[in-house]
């Protein structure tokens, strides 16, 4: 064959530079890109044979890398199709589209190489990232067919001539330009393969040229070594999600997750994701064992593309609320070269998200029809996903809200139902409101809580840090339904009856108990009320408002209630009148004793909210030792 020379066909010579200046940043992909090729290339092979269209030897399907740091190459090989002189021409050298000038005003100020390459087609162009020299070499699989080579400088200049491979498939040799050196160490090509190519459907071989072997001794008697080839298979060709669940056992399953996650704890359950209808899509995901650091949690799920990695950033593919879990997925109707846009903006990608939704809603739904103590042993670890689903997610609650789970401080797990049943008889207010109360702090709000049950009230626990929002999801989705925290107020006002208990205290006692009380606060963000309470009961409670609470709780987790978090904390002040010790202060006239007897009471209350500390809580310990 004539050696060849020409132009890439596409009107201009700024191609290479946009290409170099735009993918900079992603320029590990080339390799993703190359070896993605080769990979497709042997599957096609595969194809024509098994349709009869191709009848020669196939030989064991391979894909190679290789390097060669000391000529300052890397080589990826395949024994696929391979392509003609002509064929080259019509796949390398006329890009696809429609003119550069386009290209260049779209994406001149482009953030994502994915959007760049996948828009266009560039795949193959990747490998000007890195090389200042690129070379194939190539023999087509059709018969009669003779080897072509094409070169080019990354300029828009090209060189097709005959070329040397004697069997079927294509080499692409790169020549590591000296800013993308980096690429030229064993150790970094290793880690772009685990990470693009661990379970690519064709044996990926990985090599490095080395010097070390000796190989005799030169004229001079020296020893002489020789550049030996090292190479490994580094995939998995069949990985689980590629097979069916009945050809498959709970070990293969944890097994692959520890594969995926090394030092992670065994995963609570699985579900094997399998459709193909209206979209493709396979995977597996895990529950895990979820810790208190989230975010060390997120982004565990890798979006595949036909057993190509794309990426572990799957917000929009996976609903919010199941960030959390772990896995793969793998769908090749989401294209290798996605960008953010394309996520947000297609079509199937909203199926995937609701399918995906159903299938964890249906697999929760069997494991607790099936077995509902095992699933309230797994509870504490799932029902953060789930209600966080329910409160995210419409079509998510109306499927959760026969499984959820509300638990008390014995332990006891109730559904929706059942809990409104248990506590309807004692905890309906005058209104015909049924109150639930719960606490956030078990040990914080003990005194509360022990209030509360003295009352025969039952308390639920909303310790995690979704609660808050989950709380005010329930109000509004429960039918005549209030949530009150253990401590939103003193135990006989919680639910509020028709029946009250009387005051010993006359009105002018009332009074003059009142000013005592705020003189002995002293803050102006306490205000201070006297109340008939049991006189069993503590003689000085205090509380924050369960709505102005619950903002502010909202607030801190970012729940948009931002006006209330940089609002003061305010709290009420409750004296109960009927106690003991507030007629042992209206009966001394020492002014000074009843302040110290009122403050000693504010700061019991104070400490048992935690809320005593500093120069404070200095104070009322040395009164404390003085009193005694």
């Amino acid at each position: 064959m004539a050696t060849e020379k020409g132009s890439i066909s596409i009107h201009t010579e700024n191609i290479f530079p946009i290409i170099k200046k735009f993918l900079y940043s992603d320029n590990e992909i080339f390799l993703r890109e190359l070896v993605s090729n080769a990979v497709d290339a042997v599957q096609k092979i595969k194809r024509l044979s098994a349709l009869g269209q191709y009848n020669g030897e196939l030989g064991e399907p391979l894909v190679e890398v290789s390097l060669d740091a000391a000529a300052k190459t890397i080589t990826i090989s395949d024994n696929g199709l391979g392509m003609t002189a002509e064929e080259i021409k019509k796949y390398i050298n006329q890009v696809a589209f429609s003119g550069a000038s386009e290209f260049v005003e779209k994406f001149k100020d482009a953030k994502d190489a994915n959007e760049i390459i996948g828009k266009f087609g560039l795949g193959f162009y990747s490998a000007f990232m890195v090389a200042d020299l690129v070379e194939i070499q190539t023999l087509s699989y059709q018969e009669g067919a003779t080897p072509a080579k094409w070169t080019c400088d990354g300029s828009t200049e090209f060189e097709i001539a005959d070329g040397n491979r004697t069997t079927r498939g294509t080499s692409i040799i790169l020549h590591v330009n000296t800013e993308s050196e980096e690429f030229l160490s064993e150790q970094k090509l290793q880690e772009i393969l685990d990470k693009y190519a661990k379970f690519l459907p064709v044996p990926i071989q990985f090599g490095t040229k080395t010097n070390q072997q000796e190989d005799g001794k030169d004229e001079e008697g020296k020893t002489k070594y020789k550049s030996v080839e090292v190479a490994n298979i580094i995939n998995t060709t069949n990985p689980i999600w590629t097979k069916a669940p009945a050809d498959l056992s709970d070990e293969d399953y944890l097994d692959f997750y520890k594969q995926l996650y090394p030092f992670s704890e065994d995963p609570l359950f699985w579900i094997h994701l399998n459709v193909d209808y209206p979209f493709n899509l396979t995977g597996v995901l895990y529950f895990p064992k979820v810790k208190e650091d989230f975010d060390m949690q997120r982004n565990k799920i890798k979006l595949f593309s036909r057993q190509v990695f794309i990426t572990d950033e799957v917000k929009d593919i996976v609903p919010e609320f199941l960030m959390l879990l772990h896995g793969v997925i793998d769908s090749p109707d989401i294209p290798l070269n996605v960008s953010r846009s394309f996520l947000q903006a297609d079509s199937n990608v909203k199926k995937i998200n609701s399918y995906i939704t159903k299938k964890v809603a249906d697999k929760l739904a069997e494991l607790y029809n099936k077995d509902r103590k095992a699933y309230e042993e797994k509870w504490s670890n799932i029902g953060l996903f789930v209600k966080y689903g329910m409160i995210s997610e419409e079509k998510f609650y109306d499927k959760a809200k026969d499984f959820a789970l509300l638990t008390n401080t014995k332990g006891e797990n109730f559904t929706f139902e059942e809990y409104k049943e248990k506590v309807a008889p004692i905890q309906t207010d005058k209104n015909g409101n049924v109150v639930y109360l719960y606490t956030t702090d078990l040990d914080k709000q003990d005194g509360f809580i022990q209030a509360a049950e003295k009352r025969d009230y039952d308390v639920l626990v909303m310790n995690t840090p979704i609660d808050a929002h989950f709380v005010s999801s329930l109000e509004q989705k429960l039918e005549k339904t209030q949530l009150k925290r253990v401590d939103a107020s003193v135990a006989n006002q919680l639910i509020e009856k028709d029946e009250a208990l009387e005051s010993v205290l006359s009105e002018e006692q009332s009074t003059n108990v009142k000013t005592i009380f705020e003189k002995a606060v002293g803050k102006p963000n306490f205000s201070v009320e006297v109340v008939a309470l049991n006189p069993d009961d503590a003689p000085v409670t205090i509380t924050m408002d369960e709505f102005m609470r619950r903002m502010k709780d909202m607030a801190k987790m970012g729940g948009g209630m931002s006006f209330y978090g940089n609002m003061p904390d305010s709290y009420k002040v409750a004296i109960n009148g009927n106690h003991k010790l507030v007629s042992k202060i209206l009966a001394s006239t020492n002014e000074e004793e009843q302040n110290k007897f009122a403050k000693q009471a504010i700061d019991l209350a104070l400490l048992s909210q935690g809320m005593l500390t500093g120069a404070e809580l200095t104070a009322f310990v040395s009164r404390s030792v003085e009193l005694i």
